[in-house]
C-alpha cells in the first residue's frame, strides 16, 4: 500500500511514521519541509482539562494525553536521543477578586468532571511557584497536565521517519482530483497516484479538495508566541493567566503564548502582539521583566467553525481522508490522531472516538 500525505507538520509526521510502521510506503509533500508552519509556533503545551471547551473536545484531547507517554518512549527508544517532555502540572492563577470567582468556577467544573485538581489560596500557591504576582489571589493545580518541547519532537520524530523509510519533499501541493476509485495529489509539476491520500495541510486543508466551500470549515488564526530567556528555571509548571500562558523549559526559557488573531493567512508577527504577550507575561511573573529576549514566532492554527478536529474519510472524493482543524491542539493530539487515521487507512476500522470529527459534518 503506498499513501501521499500533503502536510509535514507534527500531525502529518506523525500519520507518516506510524503509517511506516505499519509498512506502509509513505510520501510526505510539504513546501516548508518538516514543521514550517503552525507547528513550528506551538508551545507544546499538554492541558486537555483547560483546552476542552466542550465534552466531546475534552474527552478527545483526555485520550490524547492517555497515549502519549507511549508515544514519546518509543521515539526515544527508536532514535536513541531524549526528548523534554514533562508532566509537571499546569497552575492557573488569579490576579484579582473577578479571576477567582471565574476560577472558582473551573474548580466546579472539574469536581463535576472528576479531573483531579487542587484549589490554593494566594499563599499556597505561592509556595508552589515563589517567583508569581503578588497579585495572585487563588490558583488551580492540574497535576496531569504537562508540556514538551516541539522542536526536540520534530527533530526525533523526522529521524525515525527516515529510518522507516518515509519520504519527505519540500514541494507544493496545488490541487487534489478525483479519478476513478482514488484521489490525485497535484504538484506544479506531476500528478501522483496513491491508495489512499491524506490531507494533514492545517489552515490549507479544506482550500486544496474544495474551493467552493463558502465560508471555509477551517480557517487559519493567527498565533504568535515569544521565547524569553533567564539566567535560571524561572518556575516548574506551566502557568495559566486569563491573558497568557507561560511554558518553562530546562534551559531557562520561558514561552509566552499566545494571541488569537482572526486575520487571514497574514503571518506576520506584530509590535502589538508582542507587547500584549510580554506585558501579560510580566504581570503574570514579574521577573520576566529582566529576561532576554530571544525570538517570536508566528503560526497560522487551523480553526474548523465547531472547534472540533476534522479527522476522517471525506465524503465528497474517494480515498481521501482528513487530519486537520486541531487548532490549539494539534501537538497534544498528533499521536492520537495518527492511529486512528492508520486504523481507517489500513484496516477500514473507524473507532469511536473519530464519531466526533467526521468530515462530513462541515461538507468536507
Amino acid at each position: 500500500m503506498n499513501v501521499t500525505i500533503v502536510g509535514a507538520g507534527i500531525v502529518g509526521c506523525a500519520i507518516a511514521h506510524e503509517l511506516a510502521l505499519r509498512g506502509v510506503s509513505v510520501l510526505v509533500l510539504d513546501s516548508r519541509g518538516v514543521g514550517g508552519g503552525a507547528t513550528q509556533a506551538s508551545a507544546g503545551i499538554l492541558a486537555p482539562a483547560i483546552e476542552g471547551h466542550s465534552p466531546s473536545l475534552r474527552r478527545l484531547l483526555q485520550c490524547g494525553l492517555e497515549v502519549y507517554e507511549g508515544f514519546v518512549r518509543r521515539l526515544e527508544a527508536e532514535t536513541g536521543a531524549a526528548i523534554e517532555y514533562e508532566r509537571s502540572g499546569t497552575l492557573q492563577l488569579a490576579l484579582d477578586d473577578t479571576e477567582a470567582s471565574e476560577l472558582a468556577e473551573v474548580a466546579r467544573q472539574l469536581a463535576r468532571l472528576n479531573v483531579p485538581h487542587e484549589w490554593l489560596t494566594a499563599a499556597d500557591a505561592t509556595r508552589l511557584e515563589p517567583m508569581v504576582s503578588p497579585r495572585v489571589t487563588a490558583g488551580l493545580s492540574i497535576v496531569q497536565h504537562g508540556y514538551i518541547v516541539v522542536g526536540t519532537l520534530l527533530d526525533r520524530l523526522a529521524a525515525a521517519m527516515s529510518k522507516r523509510g518515509v519520504t519527505l519533499e519540500r514541494e507544493r501541493v496545488t490541487a487534489l482530483e478525483g479519478g476513478g476509485a482514488g484521489t490525485r495529489v497535484v504538484t506544479p509539476t506531476r500528478a501522483i497516484e496513491s491508495d489512499a491520500v491524506i490531507v494533514a495541510a492545517g489552515s490549507w486543508s479544506a482550500d486544496l479538495a474544495n474551493r467552493r466551500l463558502n465560508p471555509a470549515p477551517v480557517r487559519p488564526i493567527r498565533g504568535q508566541i515569544v521565547r524569553l530567556r533567564a539566567a535560571r528555571r524561572l518556575m516548574s509548571r506551566v502557568l495559566w493567566g486569563s491573558r497568557c500562558y507561560l511554558v518553562p523549559w530546562r534551559d531557562g526559557s520561558v514561552l509566552v503564548g499566545a494571541t488569537m488573531e482572526d486575520v487571514g493567512f497574514d503571518e506576520t508577527a506584530t509590535t502589538a502582539g508582542v507587547r500584549q504577550l510580554l506585558d501579560a507575561g510580566v504581570e503574570l511573573l514579574p521577573v520576566l521583566e529582566q529576561a532576554t529576549f530571544e525570538e517570536v514566532r508566528v503560526g497560522l492554527r487551523p480553526m474548523a467553525t465547531d472547534e472540533l478536529p476534522v479527522i476522517g474519510a471525506s465524503s465528497v472524493m474517494p480515498q481521501l481522508f482528513y487530519a486537520t482543524g486541531h487548532y490549539r491542539n494539534g501537538v497534544l493530539l498528533a499521536p492520537l490522531t495518527a492511529t486512528l487515521v492508520a486504523d481507517l487507512v489500513v484496516d477500514g476500522r473507524e473507532r469511536e472516538e473519530l464519531s466526533v470529527a467526521r468530515p462530513a459534518r462541515l461538507g468536507m
